[in-house]
Parts: structure tokens; sequence; C-alpha cells
């Protein structure tokens, strides 16, 4: 595509390309050429780099720059680069990583996105090829995490919602509230730009994983830590607030009916599919892991490729009123795989009953309740919609 063209349309459409950079020099020249055969709206964030990234930018000296005199964060740095824009009187701006695994030669691709929203805002996220050869594991399954939680907060699902390969709404950003200011920001800017009911959609990117010069900043146990309380603190307001409304609204434009088959249900998924998700969900509910139920749903779902939203429904099966009978009846079974017997009754299980003492019993009771329970509600789940998918099929060939 002619590139004269290409910086015409960006133009037109009031676009920037925010660089955040730090500590990226081996691939920095790269990515900064790359951006100008592109567009001269350029605006990069040196973010207390301490290699010679300053040298570099010298030789840029015709593009707008930011300096921070120390490492703030890639989420101060956005912040900043966004504020920088918006004083420019830019309405929209790309983000692209320094570490040279993003390729500009994908930014006509947003550009034509944009387009074809007719300049209304929209979230654009680059989605990766997290399955392509040298994608790091711990890349592809936090980014698997990254993508359930952003459903449960916003209801949309996106195949990459970690890319920082971005278009950003400006006249949307410059009125929400951030409080973020490492990696976590980019989950905090979408998930509060789609509560704003703004289209939040992905694109496909290229990406390059070159170990050799990329550098890569995001420090796992830290960064994790920082990312599971940001999640753990939205889906706190999607609870009280954000899910109600979506779920009102949701009822409202589909119709009961239509909303419990579609959303609930996930009618594309296999009655297999959907029953080993049941089996899951209860497996984790009647297991002794309390406290982990939640996480290990979600991480089971993932790497086993189920129905996320129906095994966590079914992990809720160990629900406060729920646990006195779930422990009575693993005590039950443990007493009787173990030939042991124990005196009480749910009442006194209740009031004082002594559960370090009988530890052994509960735990191998609740393995055994667990491994019935997922069978029995798997086989029931597979019963049921072998049932309705049949029919279903059935309907639609009438």
């Amino acid at each position: 595509m002619n590139n004269e063209l290409i910086r015409q349309r960006i133009t037109d459409l009031n676009v920037c390309v925010i660089i955040p950079t730090y500590n990226n020099h081996r691939t920095l020249n790269r990515v900064l050429d790359g951006v100008l055969e592109l567009t001269n709206n350029i605006i990069i964030v040196n973010d207390g780099s301490t290699d010679t990234t300053s040298t570099i930018l010298k030789d840029y000296q015709q593009l707008q720059q930011l300096h921070f005199p120390q490492n703030s964060g890639k989420g101060i740095a956005l912040r900043e680069g966004f504020k920088q824009a918006i004083a420019l009187g830019y309405e929209f701006a790309i983000t692209i990583d320094s570490d040279g695994q993003h390729f500009p030669t994908d930014i006509p691709d947003f550009i034509t996105e944009l387009e074809l929203n007719n300049g209304k805002d929209l979230l654009i996220i680059g989605s990766r090829n997290m399955e392509q050869e040298g994608v790091p594991g711990k890349s592809s399954f936090g980014n698997k995490f990254s993508n359930f939680w952003f459903w449960i907060e916003t209801g949309i699902q996106l195949k990459d919602t970690q890319s920082g390969f971005r278009l950003y709404p400006l006249n949307v950003i410059k009125n929400l509230k951030f409080y973020t200011s490492k990696f976590e920001f980019e989950i905090e800017v979408i998930v509060k730009t789609a509560w704003k009911d703004i289209e939040v959609k992905n694109i496909p990117i290229h990406v390059l994983y070159d170990e050799t010069e990329r550098v890569s900043h995001f420090r796992p146990f830290k960064d994790f830590t920082r990312i599971s309380i940001l999640n753990t603190w939205l889906v706190f307001l999607t609870g009280i607030y954000y899910f109600p409304r979506r779920l009102f609204r949701n009822i409202k434009k589909k119709g009961l009916k239509r909303f419990f088959v579609e959303d609930l249900l996930g009618t594309n998924d296999s009655p297999k599919k959907k029953a080993l998700s049941i089996a899951l969900g209860t497996f984790i509910g009647f297991s002794p892991l309390w406290g982990l139920h939640t996480f290990l749903v979600i991480t089971l779902a993932i790497f086993l490729r189920l129905n996320k939203a129906i095994s966590f429904a079914f992990s809720n099966v160990s629900l406060p009123p729920f646990i006195p009978f779930i422990i009575f009846a693993s005590l039950e079974l443990g007493q009787w795989v173990l030939g042991e017997r124990i005196s009480y009754s749910i009442e006194e299980m209740m009031d004082n009953f002594q559960a370090f003492e009988h530890l052994k019993t509960y735990l191998v009771g609740s393995f055994i309740l667990a491994i019935i329970g997922a069978t029995v509600f798997g086989l029931i789940g597979y019963i049921f919609f072998s049932f309705t998918n049949k029919k279903n099929i059935a309907l639609k060939n009438e």
C-alpha cells in the first residue's frame, strides 16, 4: 500500500502513535524508523532508561518526546503519553511496544478498522497468534487467564487482552480515572473503556519473539500479584454494579429464553464439552481445597479448553449454605471407606465439631464425593444437552 496514502489517512483521522520505551536500545531504532515510514505523528515516552536510549533519541529531535528522570512504570508512561496526545489535539492514539515484538506495518490495519467504524469511538487490541512457535508458555497462559477475567468483568470475549499494540479513543480516555501505574494499567484501561459501552475488539497482528534482542521488563511475581489485586477489585465492582446492569440489559435485549440458551448454556459447545465442564466444576466444588476453588476451576477450564462459565457455575455447589451438608456427606463416605465410626450430628458438627481430629476421614470422603458428584452431574448434563441438541437440530430442519 502507498505510504503517502496511509500518512494522509492517519492525518485525516487525527491519529498519533505513542511509543513507551525503557531500556530497549537494541530494537528502538527499528521500531521508530518503521513507524516514521507511515507517520510523523509520534510521541516517544522515555521511561527513565539507563542504557543508550537517550543518545538514540537525539537523532529524532523532530518528534515529540517525554523523558522521565527515573523509571515509573508502563502505566504512567502511557498515561503521560495520552495527556500529551490530548493536549496536541489528537483524537486517537496507537500504542506500540519498543521491544521489537510488534510490526509497524500492521498500523494500516488499525486505521482501516477505524475507518470501517466511521470514526466512532473504538478501542482496538492487536491479537497475537499465541500458538505460533517461539511464544513463551507463560505469556500464552497469562493471556488466556487475562482474557477470562476480562470476559467476567465486561461480558466481552477477546482472543488477546494483553497485547500492547492498540488503538485508543482519546475522547473517552480523558474522562476516565486511573489508579494503576505498571503493566496492570493496560487491563484497567480496557475494562473501564468497555464499562463506558465503547466497543473493544481484536484485529490480527504479526508478532516476533526474538530472545536474542528482546528485553522484557515484566516481573512475573510482582506484576502478576498487581494484576491479581486489580482483577479482584474489578470483579468486586462488576459484582455489585456492572454485572447486574449488564445482565438486565442483555435480558431486556434478548428475552429471558434466548438469554438463557445463548449466554448461559453456550450453544456452540458440544454436549460432551458442556458435560465435562459440569463435571470439572462439580469436582472442584466438592473437593476439600477451600479458598482455591475459583482459581483452580478457571485455571483447569482454560488448560482443558472447557466451557469456563459452566465450570465456574457448577463449582458453586459449595456455596456457604451447602457446606455443612457437603462436610457431613464427606465424613459419611470417609467412614464407610476407612471402616471407622464417628458419632455426631449435623447440629453438633456446626456447633463444636473437631475437624482436625477427623481430617483424614474428611479428606478421603470429600474426594470420593467429588468423583461421585462429578460423574453423576456430568452424565445428567450430557443426557440433557444431547437431548436439547437433537431437538434444536430437528427444529432447524423443519
